[in-house]
């Protein structure tokens, strides 16, 4: 026989609190008349095994389903970084810089060299397909400000191809 429940709630049975992805949770199963119904408590909110209960489990609240992006094409981003690269937009730069540590991961441009200006070092890449050349100045972005630029990035181009 198969049974089908519901995936982790939102809000602890008991508390009505959010349940924080990241944090701990019992789950809980009831049998309820003819039905099997789960129920999620917070780690605060637990008081132990409900009435009716056939079995209880404890785990970590999942990140929201939602929040994973689709890929973009490659080439569709290709296009938008050689859009960056014309601009020459300062303001722009740590996007370009981003874009282009993207693209050498789905290696859809390659590293042909770097070089120093002082302090300042320039990545020189070259587009898979022939492309290019192209400069980009390294940022020397920690690895949380390259997260917060990517996240703006996929709003900004989910916003733009939709």
């Amino acid at each position: 026989m198969d049974y089908h429940l519901k995936p982790i709630g939102r809000a602890c049975a008991a508390t009505g609190e959010e349940l924080v992805p990241g944090s701990t949770c019992v789950s809980v199963l009831v049998q309820q008349g003819t039905q099997l119904l789960r129920f999620d408590y917070s780690e605060e909110g637990w008081s132990g095994p409900p009435e009716g209960t056939i079995g209880y489990w404890q785990s970590i609240v999942p990140e929201p389903a939602n929040a994973k992006t689709q890929p973009f094409d490659a080439d569709a981003l290709m296009r938008y970084f050689e859009q960056l690269c014309e601009d020459a937009n300062p303001a722009m730069a740590k996007f370009a810089y981003v874009l282009s540590l993207l693209l050498l991961k789905k290696r859809r441009v390659k590293l042909e060299s770097s070089r120093h200006e002082g302090e300042v070092e320039y990545l020189e890449l070259i587009g898979s397909q022939g492309e290019g050349p192209y400069e980009v100045r390294d940022q020397q972005l920690s690895d949380e400000e390259i997260e917060h630029i990517q996240h703006s990035l996929n709003a900004y181009l989910a916003n733009e191809w939709s």
